[in-house]
Formats: C-alpha cells, sequence, structure tokens
C-alpha cells in the first residue's frame, strides 16, 4: 500500500514538471495519435504528449484498480534521449521520472 501511495505521489510530481514547463496540454491529440501501437508513440506523439495523455492515465487507472504494477521501468533513459539537449530545463521531470523508475523497480523512494 505505500509504494501505491509513493508512486501516486510521483504521477503528480510528473504531471506538475509538464506544467511547469509549459507543455501540459488542455485538449487531447487526435484518437488516431493515441492509438499508435510504437513505444511511446514516437511516430505520432511528442513525448510530453505521450506521458500526460498515455502514461499517466494509464498509471492512476492501474494504481486506482489494484492492478498489477510494472516491475520496470525505462522511463527515465526515454526522457534524456528526447530531451539531451535541454537538460539543465527539464532537471526537475528527470528526478521525477528517476525516482518513478526507481520504485517501480523495487527500490527505494
Amino acid at each position: 500500500m505505500l509504494l501505491v501511495l509513493l508512486l501516486a505521489d510521483q504521477l503528480l510530481l510528473i504531471e506538475r514538471e509538464l506544467r511547469v514547463l509549459g507543455v501540459w496540454a488542455s485538449s487531447p491529440p487526435a484518437p488516431e495519435a493515441l492509438a499508435s501501437q510504437e513505444p511511446f508513440c514516437v511516430d505520432t506523439l511528442a513525448f510530453d504528449q505521450w506521458l500526460q495523455w498515455i502514461f499517466l492515465p494509464r498509471m492512476k487507472h492501474i494504481l486506482e484498480h489494484g492492478q498489477p504494477l510494472p516491475t520496470v521501468s525505462g522511463i527515465l533513459a526515454m526522457a534524456e534521449m528526447v530531451y539531451q539537449d535541454q537538460s539543465q530545463r527539464v532537471v526537475g521531470l528527470f528526478e521525477a521520472l528517476e525516482t518513478f523508475d526507481r520504485l517501480i523497480s523495487g527500490g527505494e523512494g
């Protein structure tokens, strides 16, 4: 139960960082863009869109419905690739994603 609460807090921190960065959108992308079968929807969405419209809702659903948690997460690695030229600007997002990855993999928060 503690892990679920810690993960829920991290999801809120990730959302906050997206808002601080000014990339939080008020309306969703087209349904076709959300239906991509590619990892991180790389063919149809920007990474921040994927976080907002795919990752956060899926993780919230998993936590709220007591579904099994993923056992690994590599979201930080993807973020580091996407934002490699902006790492100072997105340091807060990196920290939130790193903590999420660590929690999912069974590490300390």
